[in-house]
């Protein structure tokens, strides 16, 4: 980052993706089809766990959580980005500018932390199979639960709080479609290089620490598969943890592709399309993923399509 004269800047410019207004308007129905079956796709997971007895475990439970989640989280960008592709205009305040990059901070550490406690769940559930029902009880799962959401909103302050501190550049022009803190770090003066490092190294443990974890526990759900006598045995335990390992691989590695990576301030042409992935085609993946693979859910999805029919 070169000198330069510092302002105060009351609104930025999301530069959005280029095209035409046709091109735009394509966007825009795009979108808002992927965010309208966002919603209705976790929310129908969210209704099937509540009105379905069967469900009522601790993996769905958090599942449960883990969907009212994927429901905020594009709701914090999407809306923005219709509303640009429809009206053309791309300004944001400051004010919302940092309310939507703390909002995005906050969930996406809970997300960690949350596929943490769904790795936890599934390595007691497959490990200590008997004791299971005594562990993971409902005060352990609400506890567990309310220390996802906790850690998020401390963690989202924590990752948020170097942008307050920012001063920038005459320039106003985020290369995004969201007020995320990479594009606001490019911005901002020189004297702020101190916040990067202090969010660079925040990143680095909220999102390596989650995954130390998960490995671990995926280390030994492996090898407790591997000793279960029968093939049958062995495919059945492995299936409880698909759906949690594709989530888990889509998640950290968009994550890591654009903020871990050794140079976070250099831009790749790909950001933007990892960051679309991430924000948007995730979330709508993630109860399919749940959904297609989980025999459960489906028989219960069944049985409530039959009731609503009859």
């Amino acid at each position: 980052m070169a000198g330069c004269n510092q302002t105060f800047i009351n609104e930025f410019t999301l530069q959005g993706f280029p095209g035409s207004r046709e091109v735009q308007i394509l966007y825009f129905v795009v979108f808002l089809v992927i965010y309208i079956l966002t919603i209705l796709t976790n929310s129908m997971i969210i209704i099937i766990v509540c009105i379905n007895k069967n469900l009522h475990n601790p993996m769905y439970f958090f599942l449960s959580n883990f969907a009212f989640l994927e429901i905020w989280y594009p709701t914090v960008t999407i809306p923005k980005m219709l509303s640009s592709f429809l009206t053309g205009n791309k300004a944001i305040s400051y004010r919302s500018c940092i309310v939507q990059l703390y909002s995005f901070c906050f969930l996406a550490s809970m997300e960690y932390i949350l596929l943490t406690v769904m790795a936890f769940d599934r390595y007691i559930a497959i490990c200590y199979p008997l004791q299971y029902g005594t562990i993971m009880n409902s005060r352990l799962c609400k506890k567990l639960a309310i220390g996802s959401w906790t850690g998020g909103f401390l963690n989202g302050w924590a990752l948020s709080i170097p942008a307050f501190m920012f001063s920038f550049c005459e320039s106003n022009e985020l290369s995004h479609f969201f007020c995320d803190m990479l594009p606001l770090m490019k911005l901002a003066s020189p004297d702020t290089v101190g916040y990067v490092v202090i969010f660079i190294c925040n990143g680095w443990i909220l999102v390596i620490l989650p995954l130390l974890l998960i490995t671990v526990s995926y280390c030994y759900i492996i090898v407790t598969i591997l000793r279960l006598p029968s093939a049958t045995g062995r495919m059945k335990a492995f299936s409880t943890c698909v759906s949690h390992l594709t989530v888990v691989l889509l998640f950290f590695g968009t994550v890591i592709f654009i903020y871990l990576r050794l140079n976070p301030m250099q831009s790749y042409k790909a950001d933007k399309a990892v960051s679309v992935i991430f924000l948007t085609i995730t979330p709508l993946l993630n109860p399919l993923i749940y959904s297609l693979r989980n025999k459960d859910m489906l028989r219960a999805l069944s049985r409530s399509w039959s009731k609503i029919s009859s």
